[in-house]
């Protein structure tokens, strides 16, 4: 029995069938090279039943012909955005499609085709005609050979691998800011839609895995995008930047925030994915604060020498969580009202949390011959003009 792996080559095979005697998906994506299509190629590498053919720019054409002549599913992604010549729009969007389908039906094949199209389909500008142009092409296309065609007119598109400084204009708020590098915007005010790349490519696999398909249906919208202005766009990217002085986390809740950090970060330098904290020492141990957020509290990790108590203190309405990562210590409790002391002996050999109780003095105690090293929660990012905290020995 074969092993279960993702098959990726450019060699089209005559038959391939997985290790239940089903004959495999084979998948022919045209731009693979550009942003779409790279995402698109790293998901189908992961799926055990699909063979994946690619096609881009640099390749001869024999080798188009040659993986149409066998390919299932064609991911027509190929596309031309800026030109030097605006003459290269029409080859480079329609007349690319023209090829696809004047082949496809030499070969008398019925093929499913799933075309990246934008929403400037509608605009009467050079691009937008060209890819009106390609939309009307699979649309006769399908129509005269009963196959089933996937258009989809893309509005921005964001995410990891997108090319700044190009055609996308979170791609360049993010590199730039992300370099330091000032960014130019012409109207604060206007408001663009914006598809996530992870959320098109979910499409995409939809269509391969056969999950959606009516033969009466030729265009398609990805159920999920988002609405924001050019000056808010800046902004939440400066506030990702912010982040590594500030420790401040955004609102994750919004999947707009969190797909547009995932964006930012993938534009960082190789050799700036780590940041220094500030360390704060004393005769005690060491102290730093790794994240915030106005959400979920604040995270922070501290050191603590041999035999020193930290605490002795209460909190009103703060509350606590404590994770010894290593060496041994005791946390003990008293309600401020009562005498009764509670003990929990920790270690990081068995690592569990301890809940901080409000109205509760509280101190942990290091019981080891080395340092020990805690884990810190709080429900509330630290305020030193209003700290909730109060002396108090247990």
């Amino acid at each position: 029995m074969r092993s279960k792996k993702d098959i990726y080559h450019h060699e089209a095979h005559e038959e391939h069938e997985d290790e239940k005697g089903i004959i495999m998906n084979k998948v022919l994506v045209t731009g693979s090279n550009g942003f779409i299509g790279k995402n698109l190629v790293v998901r189908l590498k992961r799926c055990e039943d699909v063979e994946i053919m690619t096609f881009d720019i640099e390749d001869e054409l024999s080798i188009l012909v040659k993986y149409l002549k066998s390919a299932d599913v064609v991911f027509h992604l190929a596309g031309v955005n800026r030109p030097e010549k605006v003459e290269e729009f029409e080859t480079g969007n329609a007349g690319l499609t023209r090829t696809i389908v004047n082949i496809l039906e030499k070969s008398e094949r019925n093929v499913s085709v799933v075309l990246s199209s934008s929403i400037q389909a509608t605009l009467d500008n050079p691009y937008g005609i060209s890819k009106k142009q390609a939309e009307d092409m699979l649309l006769e296309y399908s129509e005269k050979n009963n196959a089933k065609i996937y258009i989809y007119r893309f509005p921005n598109v964001f995410g990891k691998w997108c090319r700044p400084n190009y055609n996308s204009v979170v791609a360049t708020f993010c590199c730039n800011i992300g370099h330091g590098l000032d960014i130019s915007i012409s109207d604060v005010n206007k408001e663009i839609e914006l598809v996530y790349i992870d959320d098109v490519i979910d499409e995409f696999l939809s269509v391969v895995s056969q999950k959606s398909g009516d033969k009466n249906k030729y265009y398609y919208k990805v159920k999920r995008t988002f609405r924001i202005t050019l000056g808010e766009l800046a902004e939440k990217i400066y506030q990702l930047r912010g982040m590594r002085k500030s420790l401040v986390v955004p609102d994750l809740s919004d999947d707009f925030m969190k797909c547009l950090h995932a964006t930012y970060l993938s534009y960082l330098d190789k050799d700036d994915f780590s940041y220094k904290l500030d360390l704060k020492t004393d005769q005690r141990g060491s102290l730093a604060e790794l994240i915030k957020s106005e959400h979920f509290g604040q995270i922070f990790v501290s050191t603590t020498h041999k035999g020193i108590i930290r605490g002795n203190h209460y909190h009103n309405t703060k509350i606590e969580k404590f994770c010894v990562l290593k060496g041994e210590a005791v946390i003990r409790f008293r309600h401020i009202l009562e005498d009764e002391v509670l003990s929990y002996y920790v270690s990081g050999d068995n690592l569990e949390v301890v809940d901080i109780p409000p109205g509760h003095t509280h101190s942990i105690e290091n019981l080891g011959d080395s340092e020990i090293v805690v884990l810190f929660w709080a429900n509330q990012i630290f305020n030193p003009e209003e700290p909730d905290t109060y002396h108090c020995e247990v």
